[in-house]
């Protein structure tokens, strides 16, 4: 076991390295739950994060291309914690509208190029939509994608059982392209949970399984985000963490990615995961307790902090 940062909520971790973290981490409805209800002036969300994890995938980047200096202000943030190294989603234009311009691409790579020159972009997730189906047009347009941005540690995520095929495991083994193994409601002919490596770079996300909102559609509103109000159980979780050390065997990093951020359950999950996997206490954010006591049971709080926690339970 390698020690961790200080105070992190990986007090130690497996080795390879495994980095598990919440996605995005701009979410009104943590505020009180995740965040403290009262911030200082230059509270950060990623700044706190990177307290009590070791990654974070930047979920901005699907909506809109950013700067270089708002990537480089990320890694100010989080600098305090040595391990960490962040993950990013491409452009959705890129994935779901398909619009593979240079103009494009010219827009979207000075963030990223920022992150992964600073040795601080572990993987660059081309997250594609259930109805991306493996035809051989989509084939030709991964084929592009890939020429286009093959200096990025580039991560495929498919959700159409159409996918499971040999030579597609083939082919990205030899583009050196990792393979997302992801948990999602499985309807129809969509991708059941995985444990495949095709690069040095592993892959999961966890997105919850709210099957009777999976495919609502109106990304961004308020019904949509009922798409990820889904708490794991441990007993859900377990399973899980085996395909994570299964996968972390056979890889040099590890990014687990928990999607499901609906009021912090995320982040709930998240902790129960590293228990799981370390056998080891976790640092909760104080708030998260009372929403989910649950995690009391598994919880590493400062000594100031388990003071005043136990003055309030009792």
């Amino acid at each position: 076991m390698a020690p961790a940062h200080q105070g992190g909520l990986l007090e130690t971790i497996p080795k390879p390295a495994i980095r598990i973290g919440p996605a995005g981490w701009s979410y009104p409805d943590w505020r009180g739950i995740v965040y403290p209800q009262r911030q200082p002036h230059d509270f950060h969300a990623a700044a706190y994060l990177a307290d009590y994890f070791d990654t974070i995938e930047i979920n901005v980047t699907f909506y809109r291309p950013v700067t270089a200096s708002t990537a480089h202000g990320w890694i100010e943030h989080v600098a305090h914690n040595p391990r960490f190294i962040f993950t990013a989603k491409l452009w959705q234009k890129l994935t779901h509208e398909r619009e593979l311009s240079a103009a494009n691409e010219r827009e979207f790579r000075p963030a990223l190029e920022a992150l992964r020159d600073a040795g601080k972009l572990g993987a660059l997730l081309a997250q594609f939509p259930w109805s991306f189906k493996n035809t051989p047009e989509n084939r030709e347009y991964l084929i592009k994608l890939a020429d286009r941005f093959g200096d990025f540690p580039l991560v495929v995520e498919v959700r159409h059982a159409s996918w499971d095929k040999k030579d597609f495991y083939s082919w990205l083994a030899e583009r050196g392209i990792g393979f997302c193994n992801l948990d999602q409601p499985v309807i129809g002919k969509s991708m059941k949970p995985t444990e495949r490596v095709t690069a040095p770079v592993g892959y999961v996300r966890l997105h919850g399984r709210n099957y009777a909102a999976w495919f609502r559609e109106a990304e961004g509103t308020e019904s949509a985000a009922e798409r990820y109000n889904y708490l794991y159980s441990v007993e859900e979780l377990k399973p899980w963490a085996m395909r994570v050390r299964n996968v972390a065997d056979k890889t040099k990093s590890l990014f687990v990615i928990l999607n499901n951020h609906f009021r912090g359950k995320s982040i709930a999950n998240a902790a129960q995961l590293i228990h799981i996997l370390t056998h080891q206490p976790v640092r909760v954010p104080r708030d998260l307790f009372r929403h989910y006591p649950e995690l009391r049971a598994i919880a590493l709080l400062p000594d100031e902090e388990q003071s005043l926690f136990q003055d309030e339970l009792f």
